[in-house]
């Protein structure tokens, strides 16, 4: 080998142990830029040399994944870190997030079938006002679905629910009051919709509220007739959207000003089709005990 090629291939060895020694470089950007509770944020991973990643959200939630989504449900300042790894060798890049508090008024329903994010109305004041007081308070901790039927609505909120056995009668619960009703034209029944349960018949002509029952539609799709027909029964007009919604995803429009709308699940229409969907009982009650848990997402 004569001089030349000798340096020229020291060279190459030098820059290839250079290449092998270099540590990995962490570096990502996310998207929205402005993020408002319950966005979810889509992080890009832009590290190089590395072949493994440690994600810390800064809201006690991590990740491994190369270009993870996330969502936070608290607003606040957290600090997010990207672990970029290659073998022993590791690059830390740490940023502060700002997540604003969320326009509305939201609150998370979980199960074990997954959770439901559900937007109160402020057009209904008097139904959001309670059921946000009965969060804060815990009240429907533990509480369970007492009475679901497929292709109709799962209703809870019972408090006689908590830990009661098969034999207990549940849906006659409830603290003593009733809430106003708040019809609102341009709130419907359409899949996803929270509404008030109530007792009916001559005792409540007002058709006021339970003061903490409550149901979540699932329905079913619905004829553009039907629809014909439910506005000169009932009176009202449907809007364009409403009536998309009702024909294409479903709902109950027989329901509509009978029983108070407040809310809609946003996100997690699945998990209402998966709670309707357990095995219930003869009065309509699941079998296996679906337990909830609510808070207020600000």
């Amino acid at each position: 080998m004569n001089t030349n090629s000798l340096s020229l291939y020291l060279i190459i060895l030098a820059f290839a142990f250079i290449s092998s020694c270099a540590k990995p470089i962490a570096n990502f950007s996310y998207n929205p830029e402005k993020i408002k509770v319950p966005t979810r944020i889509n992080f890009k991973n832009n590290s190089q040399k590395a072949n493994e990643y440690e994600w810390d959200f800064g809201d006690g939630t991590t990740s491994r994944e190369s270009d993870p989504d996330h969502q936070y449900l608290s607003s606040g300042n957290y600090e997010v870190s990207l672990k970029a790894i290659n073998k022993k060798k590791e690059n830390i890049l740490k940023k502060r997030i700002v997540v604003d508090a969320p326009s509305s008024c939201m609150v998370m329903l979980e199960t074990k079938y997954g959770n439901m994010l559900i937007e109160l109305y402020d057009a209904t004041p008097k139904h959001r006002d309670n059921f946000i007081e009965l969060v804060e308070k815990g009240y429907y901790d533990d509480l369970i679905f007492h009475r679901v039927i497929s292709g109709f609505m799962i209703q809870g909120g019972d408090p006689r629910s908590r830990n009661a056995n098969m034999e207990v009668n549940l849906g006659g619960g409830g603290p003593k009051y009733r809430v106003p009703a708040e019809f609102v034209d341009t709130l419907a029944h359409i899949k996803g919709a929270l509404a008030a349960a109530r007792t009916g018949g001559p005792g409540n002509p007002e058709k006021e509220s339970s003061g903490s029952q409550f149901y979540i539609v699932q329905g079913t799709p619905i004829s553009s007739a039907s629809l014909d027909n439910f506005e000169k029964t009932k009176g009202i007009k449907y809007s364009d959207e409403q009536r998309e919604i009702y024909t294409t995803i479903g709902g109950t429009p027989q329901l509509d000003q009978e029983y108070t709308v407040f809310g809609r699940v946003v996100d997690g229409l699945d998990v209402i089709d998966k709670i309707a969907n357990v095995k219930t009982n003869n009065r309509d009650r699941p079998m296996e005990n679906v337990i909830m848990k609510i808070r207020i997402i600000n």
